[in-house]
């Protein structure tokens, strides 16, 4: 293989890796809006329960049965809230998106700014720089579910990540 057919495949691969990073980016995104969605629907009930519980209980002395099952409803949403820890979980997925990113624009900036000027063995090095990045984020980034996942690469198909100097340079 000489060295146009070379850099090429390098450009090839290049444009893989930051296709990859773009979908798992947004499949991040898409699953940390999953986990803050479900926090907000668990715990605002369950603060709402918990207010409604202390109301009930002085209001009258014939609502402590009310009260009590209004709490242990607001316990029971507050204890799968504090098991599934999705507040946590949607931090690490925002984390793991903005990681993929990163890889992303520096595989975009390497294969349409910087390989053409590099040695070719420089190139493939940062290739494989940028291919050990992902690979190592991919192993700590939780999966992201189906729906996340469609969700992503449909919000990607309708134009999501597209810059204006991308739809001018197209157009």
């Amino acid at each position: 293989m000489d060295e146009a057919e070379r850099r090429a495949q390098i450009a090839n691969e290049l444009e893989r890796v930051e296709e990859s990073a773009r979908i798992s980016a947004a499949s991040q995104f898409a699953l940390s809006q999953q986990w803050g969605t479900l926090n907000i629907a668990l715990g605002a009930p369950a603060s709402g329960l918990a207010a409604a519980a202390g109301v009930t209980a002085l209001a009258a002395t014939t609502g402590r049965i009310a009260a009590g099952v209004i709490a242990l409803a607001s316990a029971a949403l507050g204890g799968v809230l504090t098991v599934l820890n999705a507040s946590r979980k949607a931090n690490q997925a925002t984390g793991a998106a903005n990681a993929y990113l990163e890889i992303q624009t520096a595989a975009r900036q390497e294969r349409l700014i910087d390989s053409a000027a590099r040695e070719i063995d420089d190139a493939r090095a940062e290739l494989s720089e940028l291919t050990a990045r992902r690979d190592e984020q991919n192993k700590s980034a939780a999966p992201p579910n189906r729906f996340a996942y469609r969700r992503a690469t449909r919000g990607l198909k309708d134009g999501g990540q597209m810059y204006q100097v991308d739809i001018r340079t197209e157009g």
